[in-house]
């Protein structure tokens, strides 16, 4: 195996506020949201102009990148309100626009020059030709479709200098080639290709026999049903030092539609893998068996390593999601140690619980204690009001943003 280069960048999902304040907190070099239009999440939270500046300027301030999703295919009559809404994305200072759109791309390079362009994996790149035609149309990067295997990257890459690639590594996959999918559309006339996919790859099927109305065959036996198009999760911890190795650019997780509480338990598993990963492989593999188990902390399907390494795994889904652990509760204030620390209640838990804190630094072991309901001024065992604010003791020092995680009983394991 080839020493790794520089450490890839690595790049986390952004579809609220929220979610860009924990992914800053939790280590992400670098994050990617919306606008309000023209991105291919359009029911994720996004940011009006007003918010994107906000977190341009947090991603700044921190010496992080904010790069604006920008990759629906918009139509002739939607290209010049595209167009300004990329003059205003620069404006504010986004450090790239993601586009997928070939004209797109060609219409910001000639209208909006200072904005940068990262080809978005929807433009289904998978070769080298492709890539340096999108440097010869000025763009900086390229989003790889996910259809590309870990030795047709390597190579790819080479084939390309100077040209970023970046490749997901984390989170749902379509059953489509790189996402360009028309199911939603035809079912119910939301466009995955304008942002809007009501995810029917997810749905149940079963097959009906034309003079047999309302028999429903099912394709496989499965006791919670079949779920023919159903990709499983992506998951590539495993390979990131052949992902290093091979000159991956930037590393990305997919979740904006995720909540907080996802961005930071997926986020500090791959910060903490990349750290591990600088250091020696050496320390990174002995480290891997608590990282995958960190992921599973997370509400997940289950997962594979896609086209990375050949194939993909038999459709999944009918086991649902999972997870771990239970987000608890936020931090809202720095703390010092010894002191009572302020919490935003997110879901029940009880005096006597084993609960931990997620912090940048790592995952640190608590105990819950009787606490104090700042509304009403009781002490408490426990509480199950979403948003009240509680105040409890806590054995170490905390800082606004950590988050507090315990048993599942919200959530399915």
């Amino acid at each position: 195996m080839m020493a790794p280069r520089r450490m890839p960048e690595l790049l986390c999902p952004a579809g609220t506020m929220e979610a860009l304040k924990t992914a800053l907190h939790f280590g992400a070099d670098a994050v990617y949201g919306a606008m309000k239009r023209f991105g291919l999440r359009a029911f994720a939270g996004n940011f009006d102009e007003a918010q994107l500046r906000e977190a341009v300027a947090l991603c700044h301030a921190r010496g992080k990148k904010f790069y604006l999703t920008m990759n629906v295919f918009p139509f002739d009559d939607q290209m010049d309100d595209f167009v300004d809404a990329a003059r205003t994305a620069a404006q504010i200072g986004v450090d790239a626009a993601i586009v997928a759109d070939l004209g797109a791309i060609v219409t910001l390079r000639r209208e909006v020059p200072q904005l940068p362009i990262h080809v978005s994996t929807q433009a289904s790149t998978v070769n080298a030709a492709a890539v340096n035609h999108y440097r010869e149309l000025g763009c900086q990067r390229v989003i790889l479709a996910r259809e590309t295997s870990l030795e047709r990257i390597g190579k790819l890459i080479q084939s390309t200098p100077g040209m970023e690639i970046e490749t997901f590594v984390h989170g749902a996959s379509c059953m489509a080639y790189s996402g360009r999918c028309l199911l939603s559309a035809a079912l119910n006339g939301r466009s995955g290709n304008q942002g809007e996919c009501s995810q029917p790859c997810r749905w149940q099927y079963a097959v009906m026999e034309q003079k047999r109305p309302g028999e429903y065959l099912p394709v496989s036996e499965d006791e919670n049903g079949t779920y023919i198009f159903s990709a499983k999760d992506l998951n590539l911890m495993p390979l990131l030092p052949d992902l290093a190795s091979a000159g991956v650019a930037s590393l990305k997780i997919e979740g904006r539609m995720k909540t907080e509480y996802y961005v930071a338990t997926v986020t500090g598993a791959y910060r903490r893998a990349l750290s591990l990963l600088a250091e020696g492989e050496d320390a990174f593999r002995a480290a891997l068996p608590s990282l995958m188990a960190e992921l599973n902390c997370a509400s997940h399907r289950d997962s594979d390593t896609g086209f990375l390494l050949g194939a993909p795994q038999n459709p999944g889904g009918a086991e649902g999601f999972h997870q771990d652990r239970e987000f608890i509760a936020r931090v809202m204030e720095d703390t010092s140690t010894g002191k009572s620390a302020a919490l935003m209640l997110k879901n029940r838990f009880y005096a006597g619980d084993e609960l931990e804190l997620m912090t940048s630094s790592g995952i640190v072991p608590v105990k819950a204690v009787p606490f104090l309901r700042e509304k009403t001024g009781e002490t408490l065992d426990t509480l199950g009001i979403a948003g009240e604010i509680i105040r409890m003791d806590l054995p170490c020092a905390v800082k606004e943003g950590d988050l507090v995680r315990g048993q599942v009983r919200n959530h399915r394991r």
